[in-house]
């Protein structure tokens, strides 16, 4: 297990470092998305864990939260991103699938999404659990690419051989369906990303 916690750790920097040559810096963006959604309290939530990139972040402040994804292969990777830094008690990881969740209305009360929606096949029906299970003093906080920030995610994946998918629907439709909802919504944005926060009443 060492040896694979290691090699995980050396490949998470290698990304890293690999982001930065096209002058992304993961961690300063993923910061700058916390310091906007503060104050954070109760029930943290991330849909999306990925690799663990902003799960690390998180941890990094010692907040308790729950992280979930589809997929246990990505989630593996951030178990051990996580497991390196020695944040696993921070953390409970589980699988979901974020258009279908198992937890009850109302069961937390910040809700984070980090660089998913343009992978969502049914964005609007996994919005529409994200309103169902967020507290009524809670907030849900998105973040996603921006043209600039999609424009990089495609030269690193074009330089590795791959080909980068991402939906249709983007943050600004997204805003529009929670202000349809009921929401207040606060926009911000950074050089990669736009970000989006929804609430129900004033914080």
């Amino acid at each position: 297990m060492e040896a694979k916690l290691l090699e995980n750790h050396k490949r998470y920097l290698e990304r890293i470092n690999f982001y930065k040559d096209f002058g992304y810096d993961v961690e300063e963006e993923r910061k700058f998305i916390i310091e906007k959604a503060c104050p954070l309290y109760g029930g943290i939530l991330e849909v999306g864990t990925g690799k663990g990139y902003f799960a690390i972040e998180l941890a990094k402040e010692r907040y308790n939260f729950t992280s979930i994804d589809i997929s246990d292969e990505e989630q593996g990777f951030a178990r051990l991103n996580i497991k390196y830094f020695g944040f696993e008690k921070y953390v409970d990881f589980r699988i979901e699938n974020a258009e279908g969740l198992s937890f009850k209305d109302c069961s937390f009360d910040i809700i984070f999404s980090i660089n998913t929606i343009h992978h969502l096949i049914h964005p609007i029906k996994a919005i529409d659990e994200l309103i169902r299970i967020v507290s009524f003093e809670g907030k849900i906080v998105l973040s996603d690419f921006n043209e600039a920030g999609l424009e990089v995610v495609d030269k690193i994946h074009a330089s590795e051989g791959r080909k980068h998918e991402a939906g249709q629907t983007n943050l600004s439709e997204i805003a529009i369906y929670l202000k349809s909802k009921g929401f207040n919504v606060q926009k911000d944005k950074t050089t990669f990303h736009n970000i989006v926060i929804a609430y129900q009443q004033t914080i």
